[in-house]
This record gives C-alpha cells, structure tokens and sequence, in this order.
C-alpha cells in the first residue's frame, strides 16, 4: 500500500504561537489536498527553537498547551491526516504534583520536555518525549529540559511509524528502541543550525542509524533564522540502504510530499547540493532577513566605506531586504582615498540604494581642538584612529533613532578575533552580518555574488573593491597588513586555535612561524573584552563567537609554545 509523506519544513517564530499554529495549518492543509495521509513539522515547531529561559516561565507552557489545543481543532477538518507537531511540554513530576509550580533557575527540571505529539482527527493520540538532550556548542537543553527514554510509536496504513527528535538521531538507543517497540520507518523532526559541512554531517549520522536498525529515515528540518542562528531545511529520506531518494532545497520554506509503499521510499526529488559559497551567502541573506522581520525594524543602515567588508554586507542586506529598505553612508575622513568614495557611490548606484555621504573631518578637528589641552606632548596613534571610528558609529547611530532601521555592522571574524576594531565605532550597530566570516572568506563569497545566476543583478562589487589591499583609512598610506599578518595566515591559525582547539605546537608544526602564531593566538586572548560588547550576528561556523566561545576576559593563562 502506498502512504504520502508531507515534509514540512517551515519557518517559525519563538514565541508566536498563533503565527506558527497558523504555518503549520497550512502545511497540513497543502498535504491533505495533495493526498498526504502523514506530515511531519519540525522540532519545536509550535514555539519556535530555541526558546532558551522562556522555558523557564510557567506561563510559556501553558501558552504552548492552549496553541497545541488550538491547532488540533484547526486540524480536524483534515479528515485522517496524521500530524506530527514539536512542542514545549509540561507535566507533573512523575505524574503528580503541581504543574504550575515556579521553575527553578539552573536546575534542570523534571517536569518539563522537548516533546512531539500526534494529532489526528482533532485528538492528540500521543506525544514522544526526546532523550538524548544536547548540551555542546550552542546546546543547553538539560538546562531546560528532562529525559524521558521511552519509545513512541504508531500504525498508519499497516506501517509503524516511529519517532524520535534530532539529537536522539546523533545516538544509538533512540532509534533501536524506536525499532524494538514496532517501527517500520522511523521520523526526525528537527531543530538543526547551519554551519559549514553540516549537511554532509547530518547524512553521515543518519546512515550510521541506519546501518545499526535497518530501517528508512525521514529527516524534516526546519528553515530560517533565529537570532545568531540559522537553520537551513535540507530535510530529505534516506532508505533502508541508506540511499538518499528525497531532499528538499536548503534555505527554502516549503512543503515536500514523499510516497512509501510498504513502509519503503519511493525515490523522489532530490534538490541540487550548494556549494560552500551558496550556502554561506544564502545563510547571511536569511540571518539578515529573519532578524530584521521578526523584530520588526523597517530597514537597514550600513556605513559603507568603500572597502569589500561594507560592499558584501551591502550586497547580502539588499538580496534580504530589497534596495528600497537599504540606505547607504559614506563618511569620508581627510585619509579616505578618492577611489574609496568614487567605489563607494558606484556600488550603491548598481545594487540601487539611497546612498549619502557625511564628511567627519569637522567633527574631528573639533574633537582634536577639545583634546589638544589634554593631549599636549603626546604623538598621535591608535587613539585619534578610534575617534575617527567612533564619529561614524555616533552619526550611524543617531540616523538609526531618528528613522528606526537597524545599522549593520561591517566587521569580520579575522578582525573580531584580534581585535581590529573599534569599541563604539566599527562596532557600534545592531547585528554584525559577518562577524563569522573570515577574511578569505570574505572575498570567496564577493566572487561568488558578482557570478550568481540566482539574482537580478549580478556584478554588483566593483572589481577594484576585490583587488585594493584592505584598509581601514585611519591615516596616511594604511593597510591592515601594516598591523596584521597576512589574512591567509591569520585565518589559518585562528581557524586551527580557535574553531579547532589545536594546540600552540601543533599550529607551528603546521608550518606556521612562532611569531606569527604567537602574535595571533595573544590578540585573541587580549581582545575578549571587545567580542563580548560586539553586537550578536550570523553563525555559520561550528564555533563561533558567541555562544560556542566561552573564555574568560580575565586570564593570566598563557599557552606555552611546547
């Protein structure tokens, strides 16, 4: 016998139970009319993911109970359709006691679950709780929630379906509970972030189920952003031999159907793989599109500089957003070459912003006037390069109150992480769109856009933007190798020490130079104070700073070289 399969993978919003009842009504409605006897929405779906310490609030659970009533009467009309739903449960310790009882902070609960329920007919017919709960990189959920190691399993066309939620995927005991209870084929609704290889990650732990139960495995992800996180969709099926026969596009809100005969997967579309450029792109055009939604800003301020951080950050802000809600400004300094300015108001003319420049030399030489007492015998250095900085992040700042949208920062992982940046200046904004994206990276992604086939404009960074020598234009004939090693270099060893945790000597046998990696490694350590005032932005490494980078601002710990 032949069952449709609905794949819904959607994109929610924590918190917005009505908005996200309504997603998935909709999803349901979409696969009933095509046929679907089965759909599938991802982890958490009701509330969004993650909700982080509104789980620590009585009221948020009761909020997600009345959205899960709500929805199961939405989807009665849906005559035989099963529904299965992520949601926030909670119940009693050990079946008594009193469930709204106030949460204790940093105590994880034993009443409280990541939970997925059935819905058929108007009903709940039953709910799997998740078991392995993780708690690496961005994780926290044994923060939030408790284990429940029993299986969830029911029959719908003479096939037993199995559940089991995202992480309890990573480990062994869910899924072959999921198989001893009955299970046919097993289901994965997932809250899973982007970050770079992940899809290739996830296919390689599925197979790794699969080879140890024997069963096919229906993936569902869900799609969009989520503060500094982004979640990709690619949800797809993978059949008894591991083969994949279905995926869905990454990046993309969507409803896919999937047809099993007997429990097997029929093979079906299976989108084309990104490359590694396509994929960061459309991670940073949807982190930037998601956040500014969401929260409800009208648009985006960047201070463009003429430089190829600025450009691609323009570039992504204008793919998210459209050019209508992207204004562009230039504040030219007395060092700001007039190629910068000239790059600056062509790459506005081509992507179509408004575009305004603001010169900041008064307003320097007014600070330097009220200085100069204060200053007098002193040279000038990196002190008079901050001011210039802090100038444009004031005048950013002061357009962004008085017309509401949300400035953007500029800055990049390789100047984040060694602290080439300016505290309330080049840092002074509401979301830092590549503060994740190396340098080198930086440039592979302004090759990638000027080619994309997938936009209405392609070209749209000057070449010249590409081949300059980076600058931050603080003085006479500067550029960022005249403080830095080369990015290529840089990047290497913050890739290895940083998202890598290799040690000091092994960076150096890598053919990196003790001083360089030294250098590199101390400006990381000395710079934490900076990232931890940085504004929050887009992930698309497995470690980022942020949440996954935890190191204290004060440390006399120095790593020896051996």
């Amino acid at each position: 016998m032949k069952t449709r399969i609905a794949l819904a993978q959607i994109n929610v919003t924590v918190g917005d139970f009505a908005g996200n009842v309504a997603k998935i009504v909709a999803a349901a409605r979409a696969a009933h009319n095509d046929g679907a006897k089965l759909l599938i929405a991802p982890e958490l779906a009701l509330s969004g993911y993650p909700p982080e310490d509104l789980l620590l609030r009585p009221a948020f659970y009761t909020a997600s109970a009345a959205a899960l009533a709500d929805l199961a009467a939405q989807l009665k009309p849906f005559t035989g359709l099963h529904v299965i739903v992520g949601h926030p449960l909670r119940e009693p310790a050990n079946g008594h006691g009193n469930a709204n009882a106030p949460i204790e902070r940093g105590v994880p609960p034993v009443d409280t679950f990541n939970a997925a329920s059935l819905i058929v007919d108007g009903e709940v017919r039953g709910t799997y709780r998740k078991q392995d709960l993780p708690n690496t990189e961005v994780f926290d959920e044994k923060r939030y929630f408790a284990s429940d190691p029993q299986p969830f399993v029911f029959d719908l066309d003479g096939v037993k379906y199995g559940v089991v939620i995202c992480e309890d995927a990573w480990h062994s005991s869910a899924a072959q509970m999921a198989k001893a209870a009955g299970a046919q084929v097993v289901l994965i609704p997932n809250g899973s972030p982007y970050h770079l290889n992940k899809e290739a990650v996830r296919f390689d732990i599925l197979r790794a189920r699969i080879r140890e139960t024997g069963l096919p495995m229906v993936y569902v992800n869900m799609v969009g952003a989520q503060d500094e996180l982004v979640f990709d969709g690619g949800s797809f099926v993978l059949d008894a031999q591991g083969q994949l026969v279905a995926k869905m596009a990454q990046f993309d809100e969507a409803t896919a159907i999937v047809e099993f005969e007997n429990g097997q997967p029929l093979p079906a579309t299976v989108a084309p793989e990104l490359s590694i450029e396509a994929q960061v792109y459309a991670a940073l055009v949807m982190g930037v599109r998601d956040y500014i939604n969401k929260n409800g800003f009208p648009g985006a301020l960047i201070g463009l500089s003429g430089g190829v951080d600025s450009a691609l950050v323009l570039a992504v802000a204008c793919d998210a957003l459209g050019a209508d809600r992207v204004r562009a400004v230039m504040m030219p300094s007395r060092y700001t070459a007039d190629i910068s300015t000239t790059d600056a108001a062509e790459m506005a003319r081509r992507v179509g912003v408004r575009y305004d420049e603001i010169a900041i030399a008064p307003m320097f030489d007014a600070f330097r006037s009220s200085l100069a007492e204060e200053f007098a015998g002193r040279a000038e250095d990196a002190t008079e390069e901050n001011i210039q900085a802090r100038i444009r992040g004031t005048l950013l700042m002061a357009l962004s109150n008085k017309f509401g949208s949300i400035v953007l920062t500029t800055g990049n992982k390789s100047e984040m992480a060694v602290g080439y940046c300016t505290l309330y200046g080049d840092m002074a904004g509401g979301f830092a769109v590549i503060k994740d994206i190396a340098k080198t990276l930086v440039y592979r992604l302004c090759h990638y856009r000027n080619q994309a086939t997938t936009f209405s404009k392609q070209d749209v960074i000057p070449e010249r933007i590409l081949t300059r020598a980076p600058s931050a234009e603080l003085r006479e004939n500067q550029t960022d190798q005249d403080s830095l090693p080369p990015y290529e270099v840089l990047d290497a060893i913050m890739r290895m020490y940083m998202e890598e945790d290799r040690s000091l000597a092994e960076i150096i046998a890598a053919a990196y130079s003790v001083d360089d990696v030294k250098r590199v490694t101390r400006l990381i350590k000395i710079n934490e104070y900076k990232r931890r005032q940085a504004p929050i932005g887009i992930r698309v490494t497995h470690r980022a700073f942020g949440r996954d980078w935890r190191y204290p601002i004060t440390s006399r710990y120095t790593e020896p070289v051996e």
